[in-house]
């Protein structure tokens, strides 16, 4: 059965983001425990104290993030408008003092709504529609809150291009838009969904409706009932307790530890931290809660603990970020600064965000110059792009620090644009108008571009030039970063180049991937993707990489060591993973729960019998915190089928199909549970049904290939394997099968043709060069076949049955 363990996109797959933490050990937890008796005390309580904090935070995006529709919230124009999309129509307006919506289109009558609430303000705000059952769902068209001059002022939908119909797992409608569940814990303080699975409505509340302050300084009635116990005294001045723990004054949050002061040292280009104090990732995960992709694995989220308590972030998986970690999906912010030598310097957050009111401390470079010297960076010397406003006569100087000779490449050049952000900080626009800035502050590196295809600073700009051409000037300018990656030693590659090569399961990724796995320099949500990717080689080395990985300081490299486990064979699992179920991070467990329930119990020790128990209990319930989402249900069946339990995950799945109409993942497991028992006639209805939904899915039609092949049912299995792989031309295993088929019916010469048009875009992929060798030979085309076995070899030396595939071809006279 396909695994599942993420919310869904589009192709059924889901995904998050990634932090780094600390964790603490079972018995701290333990210590924590009556911290957690703290209830909400409400904004108002902390105002009284904190008056310049509470006015700074007052029309902030936090405080603005969802409101009452009222005429003083309201952006859009709800005078009489209408907007077309595709053949929907959406007309806005007013009755007395409420605010509707009437949707229309062709197939079903019109239907009015009223705006309950408005979310969100800059650069666009979007509504909130009441549904039956307790549910909010935003409206897919928003407003443009952005100036007219700039282009906004207007009504525009959210997916301009791509139709969204009803039937669309995308549409306003569905649970892609629902608010109580991807929305809600963000927007709001004090979120309880409040879901009932068994009549399935939400009951949601919350202690207030924006993101006040207890959403990040957590309930405060302890620090409420202190701060009245000191005012009750005479002598409780700031200076008795200015220096007291956050948890003496009722506090369960200490963002003070994250403070610092940045001082440039005697020579230093860059400031450095005076007096450090540990603690600063308490501050940047308290962010990274909700400026990241992630899932929940919680019930409610627990102040000053480790993110991946109720966490689970993403890596740099290839739905997400391009290959060298730089944005690609709505990814927000926190997994690229995760990746930045800012985060491992101990920058967060607040250095450049002021805490409350959200905004930069200051405006262009002038804030990157509070901790990057104006004379070292802030100048054409460091960005070679001519002159700024406050020097127009520079030029680029031949024979500058930094600059090997004169410049000889021609670059662009133009006054008042050179930004460090726009170089640093390239950004990409969602939502059609909301551009936002990679948080990575990586360097620009054209010649990755033209290695594996990521984007680039320069090129953004340059946009009349080639990657090459980019390429060559920075290399010019920066020599010693000119070297192309596959000449440096493994070590010293840049990540992205690793990753791409794993990505894409090139042999050459292996010892790449193994290098940046147990290298501690990395970040660890880069490490933690090596290990990801590692698993798929299944060799004797790797291997050994990744049980060391399990051992790693950071629980995100541990829990995916853990999943990469599952290449192992159940009983061959508890071994390395066992120690894991005793995780300090709820993360970590909940992985090992989940690889070591397949464990037959005769191949635990009584002892790990109960742990496994006692952590499926805990998965179970981290499933059960999205029992509204249909990939929890699916995660709940693959953990039944695993113990055996076929009626129960069978329940699970059909829960899961009712859940998520179109959710692939449901429908393909439930095929593959009932394949393992022998119902083919109910395999192929359920795909049917599942094709009915999502007739461009090519993982249903590959499914329903296979069904046909196993009931010896030819022609419709070509059929239906060939929509697969023509739905899906880059999959390399849709193509093989397809092919395998192709053969298997005769068709011999089409299997090899589908075989080399793949291997053009994969010339090392294993199963597309036996396919090719072996289909020869079987040709008695012996030449053509030992050229291929060759090609084989060579892209995997280390692989014994390419070696005796070669070596019978060539002792046949090939």
């Amino acid at each position: 059965m396909s695994d599942s363990r993420y919310p869904c996109s589009r192709a059924g797959v889901a995904v998050v983001l990634l932090v780094i933490l600390q964790g603490c050990s079972p018995e701290e937890r333990a210590a924590d425990e009556p911290r957690q008796a703290a209830t909400f005390a409400g904004r108002e309580s902390c105002s009284g104290c904190h008056a310049d904090a509470a006015e700074t935070w007052s029309g902030s995006h936090h405080d603005l993030a969802m409101q009452e529709a009222t005429e003083a919230t309201v952006l859009g124009d709800f005078g009489d408008a209408t907007f077309t999309y595709f053949d929907q129509t959406y007309d806005f307006f007013r009755r007395d003092a409420a605010y509707f919506v009437r949707d229309r289109d062709a197939d079903v009558q019109p239907r009015e709504h009223q705006v309950a609430y408005t979310f969100g303000v800059e650069p666009l705000q979007q509504y909130l529609v009441r549904f039956p059952g307790g549910r909010l769902q935003a409206l897919g068209v928003a407003w443009d809150a952005r100036p007219a001059d700039e282009g906004g002022q207007r009504w525009f939908h959210l997916y301009p291009e791509e139709e969204i119909g009803r039937d669309d797992v995308l549409h306003w409608t569905g649970l892609a838009q629902n608010w109580n569940y991807m929305c809600a814990e963000c927007h709001s303080t004090d979120l309880r969904k409040g879901y009932v699975p068994e009549e399935g409505r939400y009951e949601t509340e919350w202690a207030e409706l924006d993101v006040s302050c207890e959403a990040c300084h957590g309930p405060g009635s302890g620090h409420v009932a202190w701060a009245e116990e000191i005012a009750e005294d005479d002598a409780g001045r700031p200076s008795t307790y200015a220096n007291l723990e956050a948890a003496e004054m009722g506090l369960l949050v200490d963002f003070s530890s994250g403070r610092s002061e940045w001082v440039f040292g005697e020579g230093e280009t860059v400031a450095s931290r005076r007096n450090p104090r540990p603690g600063a990732d308490v501050q940047v995960e308290a962010c990274g809660r909700c400026h990241s992709r992630r899932a929940t694995i919680s019930p409610s989220y627990e102040h000053g603990r480790p993110l991946a308590d109720t966490h689970l972030p993403a890596l740099l998986d290839a739905d997400l970020y391009h290959a060298d970690g730089q944005i690609d999906d709505e990814v927000y912010v926190y997994g690229s600064f995760l990746q930045s030598r800012m985060y491992a310097a101990g920058v967060t957050c607040t250095d450049c965000h002021d805490a409350h009111s959200l905004k930069l401390h200051a405006e262009g470079n002038a804030l990157c110059i509070r901790c990057h010297r104006a004379d070292a960076y802030d100048t054409v010397v460091h960005h070679f792009h001519g002159a700024r406003s406050d020097d127009v006569s520079a030029e680029v100087p031949e024979n500058s620090a930094g600059v090997a000779g004169s410049v000889s490449v021609a670059v662009d050049t133009a006054a008042d644009t050179v930004a460090c952000v726009d170089c640093h900080m390239p950004s990409k626009t969602y939502m059609v108008v909301d551009p936002r800035r990679d948080h990575s502050f990586r360097i620009p590196r054209p010649d990755l571009s033209a290695a594996i295809g990521a984007p680039n600073a320069c090129s953004s700009c340059h946009v009349d030039r080639s990657v090459e051409w980019a390429a060559e000037a920075v290399a010019e300018w920066y020599p010693s970063q000119s070297s192309e990656e596959e000449d440096r030693p493994i070590g010293s590659r840049h990540y992205g180049w690793v990753l791409a090569a794993g990505r894409e399961g090139r042999p050459s990724g292996e010892a790449g991937l193994r290098a940046l796995a147990g290298d501690q320099t990395a970040p660890a949500i880069v490490r933690a993707t090596a290990v990801s990717l590692l698993a798929q080689y299944g060799s004797a080395g790797s291997f050994e990489v990744l049980s060391r990985a399990l051992g790693d300081p950071d629980p995100l490299v541990r829990a995916a060591a853990v999943r990469a486990m599952e290449a192992l064979q159940p009983d061959r699992r508890v071994g390395p993973v066992a120690p894991l179920l005793d995780d300090p991070v709820r993360a970590v467990r909940l992985e090992a729960a989940r690889v070591l329930s397949a464990a037959p119990a005769s191949a635990l020790r009584p002892a790990q019998n109960v742990l496994v128990e006692r952590a499926i209990r805990e998965y179970v319930d981290a499933q059960l915190a999205n029992a509204d989402h249909p990939a929890s249900h699916v995660n709940l069946a693959l953990l039944e089928a695993s113990r055996g339990n076929l009626a129960a995950a069978e329940g699970e799945l059909l829960t899961a199909m009712e859940l998520g109409r179109g959710f692939v993942p449901a429908y393909v497991n439930l095929a593959d549970l009932y394949r393992a028992q022998g119902r083919e006639e109910d395999v192929e209805e359920i795909l049917g049904q599942g094709i009915a939904v999502s007739p461009e899915e090519p993982t249903l039609h590959h499914a329903l290939g296979l069904a046909y092949a196993r009931q010896q049912r030819g022609a419709e299995a070509l059929d239906a394997l060939a929509e697969a792989s023509r739905l899906a031309p880059d999959n390399r295993r849709f193509a093989f099968v397809y092919a395998v088929a192709l053969n298997s019916g005769g068709r011999s010469a089409e299997a090899i043709d589908v075989l080399v048009d793949a291997l053009g875009r994969a010339p090392w992929d294993r199963d597309l060069l036996v396919g090719l060798a072996t289909f020869h030979r079987d040709r008695r085309e012996l030449p053509e076949a030992v050229e291929y076995a060759r090609r084989l070899v060579q892209a995997w030396p280390d692989d014994q049955g390419a070696l005796q595939l070669l070596t019978e071809l060539e002792s046949t006279g090939g």
